[in-house]
């Protein structure tokens, strides 16, 4: 990069014809503090982590540098990738990017799984700038016959990875990790790489994964110029972000569609959800009652929601109810207001949906929770509690991803054809446990047939080929696992999926789905292509989907939720049907769940409950330690442990002396393993292993078993 003393004006080491672009094409006075702050480190080479909430600028703060790079250091070729979770946000962002790339002579491209043949037949001949695309299609490049990657991808300078967040956090961002390993491998060179995140609790953290590899050799910054990000423990947190938030209490799903039909009337309403389930139902629920609305879930149709998504953007008065899909940077236009229906399970995720308000001058960021259980109202309340001391979770990659070594090392097999049976950890550059470390696994491969080892070769074997080689191996590519569902079609259009178990259980009467907000009778079931063939009815559609939605909530949200119960009010604005709701809880459920002390024991006629109020991998982890004095029927749930019913107070008072020194991985259903991308390359206790330490909480655990513990031994 060329030097630049950093005493410039960021704005002026921009290139002219961007700046000048940024003047007279966009009308923007200035740029915003985000956009200034990023321009050194980006056109210095540095690694970064942009951070700020939703439409703070994100996008144009990495674009407008790394194109001013592009063209003063004369890069060629396809020299910036432009990655994100959701295909649906490429598409909502490629257009934009290509218009920032047209200022300079350049261009932008799209590239995922749903992109024609046709236009990467022209990609591939036609190499763009800027390719904007998801890691999962970075990865079947690689590994495709049909594209030369060392053309395609060769020449790649710099990576922005959009809603970084996302992918840090679950196995995607492994395997993210690992191919950005593989590419600077292609490469020969550095890769820059920046990221795009709202604010999350340890995002220096953050930016050290995103370094990969070598972080120690690789300069950075988080970039964050307005406030300093609050920290996971709280420590020099700054203030809330500003914002309306209001607390309510409905009781039912039907009547939070009675509200929200009711309020706001003329203004354009973004409502999340947190299940399938609830979306379709409050769908439904506000079509019924004369409301324009639109609907947006990940069991929806591409076409479909585009639909949605585009008509709730032009419109004015109406609603869209969403699940999370929506919580990322996806345009939808200008909002007027946030409703929560009962809670999400992260501040973070609030701070995500809170933050697609507020985007115009004078306009304050809003969001309005309507609870449908007295559950959901608790687990509200808590959230904001955490959120107005300034706590957001940090983000944590899971724990041993074994599976992901093992797809990583086929992968590598099907991109070069073969890899040297110990040159491959070269391919990661040293990136752990992409590294000698995964020697087991790759025995483990070879003894198996998913490998075969010829003349200090490894090759793709049988059994890869058995499990993972359909569509050419495209089986490979995706680092997640979703349940089979069946497609809905009402004629030749596709609504959406549905979950097998609403066309298979028993049922009277004519068999109706509910998808897409309305009701649909199924008129023919094609078993073997897995489809289902429907039409229009007024009502009696159901709505269903297996797993996926229900996780167990965090140590720290869960003991938000004790203080609750214990008489700490979050300080935002609660109804009068909150206030009385929550009365209602702490004095039903405060003296016999909670105790300011310590944890509580209780045992009665019914059962013996530990009252922990630990979330559920804590408690699960307390379970599995307790042995044969858990409950052997009853799993643990996010508040308490279930105990034998037998329990002696002498058991118990040995099992808790012991438990700081004792505490083991949960127990797994071995069933589970099949819900584990790319299991079958492992071994099953290997598999078994690595869900148990996923499912462990051991410091919540250990704060839980280090705690005085009041017992109540009635029954």
């Amino acid at each position: 990069m060329q030097d630049q003393p950093h005493g410039t004006d960021p704005v002026e080491r921009l290139d002219p014809v961007v700046l000048h672009h940024i003047v007279n094409t966009l009308g923007w006075p200035d740029l915003r503090p985000l956009q200034k702050a990023a321009v050194h480190p980006l056109m210095d080479g540095e690694d970064a982590i942009l951070l700020a909430p939703t439409a703070g600028g994100k996008t144009e703060a990495a674009t407008f540098p790394l194109l001013s790079a592009m063209r003063h250091e004369h890069w060629t070729g396809t020299s910036v990738l432009y990655l994100a979770p959701l295909k649906a946000l490429l598409n909502n962002l490629v257009q934009r990017v290509d218009g920032y790339a047209q200022w300079l002579g350049r261009r932008a491209a799209l590239w995922h799984g749903d992109t024609p043949e046709s236009a990467r037949r022209r990609i591939r001949a036609e190499t763009p700038d800027v390719l904007l695309t998801t890691p999962e299609s970075l990865e079947a490049m690689l590994i495709s016959v049909k594209t030369d990657h060392a053309h395609m991808l060769g020449r790649v300078r710099a990576v922005v990875v959009d809603e970084v967040h996302a992918f840090a956090g679950d196995d995607r961002g492994w395997h993210l990790l690992a191919v950005l390993e593989r590419l600077e491998k292609l490469t020969g060179h550095r890769i820059q790489r920046v990221g795009l995140s709202a604010t999350v609790g340890n995002p220096g953290a953050l930016l050290t994964w995103l370094q990969g590899a070598d972080p120690g050799h690789r300069s950075g910054q988080v970039v964050a110029p307005s406030v300093t990000p609050p920290t996971a423990t709280g420590d020099s947190a700054p203030p809330r972000p500003a914002g309306e938030v209001e607390l309510d209490y409905v009781g039912s799903l039907a009547n939070a569609a009675k509200v929200i039909s009711a309020l706001h009337k003329g203004e354009k309403r973004l409502v999340f959800c947190d299940s399938r389930r609830q979306v379709e139902e409050l769908g439904a629920a506000l079509r019924a009652r004369d409301v324009t609305v639109f609907l947006s879930h990940a069991s929806l149709s591409t076409d479909e929601r585009a639909r949605s998504e585009q008509a709730f953007a032009e419109a004015r008065d109406c609603v869209i109810v969403s699940t999370s899909t929506l919580e990322l940077g996806i345009d939808v236009g200008d909002l007027d207001r946030v409703i929560q229906i009962d809670s999400p399970s992260t501040v973070a995720s609030f701070l995500q949906r809170i933050g697609r308000t507020g985007r115009r001058a004078g306009a304050s960021r809003n969001c309005l929770f309507l609870t449908t259980r007295p559950d959901a109202l608790l687990q509200a309340a808590g959230l904001l509690t955490l959120w107005a001391r300034g706590w957001v979770e940090p983000v944590t990659p899971p724990p041993s991803p074994r599976h992901l070594v093992a797809q990583q090392l086929l992968a590598v097999a099907l991109q070069d054809h073969r890899v040297g049976d110990r040159l491959w950890p070269e391919q990661w550059n040293g990136l752990a446990p992409f590294d000698r470390s995964a020697a087991p696994l790759l025995t483990h491969l070879v003894t198996e047939g998913f490998l075969e080892s010829d003349g200090g070769m490894l090759f793709i074997g049988p059994e890869a080929e058995k499990h993972f080689g359909r569509r050419h191996f495209m089986e490979l590519t995706a680092s997640f696992t979703s349940p089979p569902e069946f497609t809905v079609l009402a004629g030749r259009t596709e609504i959406g999926t549905t979950d097998p178990t609403v066309l298979t259980e028993e049922r009277q009467g004519p068999r109706r789905l509910l998808l897409a907000g309305r009701s649909w009778q199924v008129t023919f079931i094609d078993w073997a292509r897995r489809r289902a063939f429907v039409e229009p009815v007024a009502d009696g559609g159901v709505a269903k989907w297996q797993g996926g939605e229900a996780r167990g909530l965090s140590y720290a949200l869960t003991r938000a939720m004790r203080d609750v119960l214990l008489g700490t009010a979050p300080d935002v604005r609660l109804t009068r049907r909150a206030t009385a709701a929550l009365a209602e809880l702490r004095t039903d459920r405060a003296p016999c769940e909670v105790h300011p002390a310590g944890t509580l024991l209780v045992r009665d006629a019914d059962a013996t409950r530990w009252w922990t109020w630990a979330g559920y991998r804590a408690n699960a982890t307390l379970a599995a330690s307790l042995g044969d004095l858990a409950d052997p029927v009853q799993r643990a749930t996010d508040t308490h442990v279930r105990l034998r019913q037998d329990l002696s107070a002498t058991d118990w008072k040995t099992a808790r002396a012991e438990l700081p020194d004792s505490l083991t991985l949960p127990t797994v259903d071995p069933r589970a393993v099949r819900g584990l991308k790319f299991s079958a390359a492992l071994p099953v206790r290997i598999a078994t292993t690595t869900l148990a330490e996923r499912l462990a909480d051991f410091d919540g655990a250990l704060a839980v078993a280090r705690e005085p513990v009041r017992m109540e031994w009635g029954g």
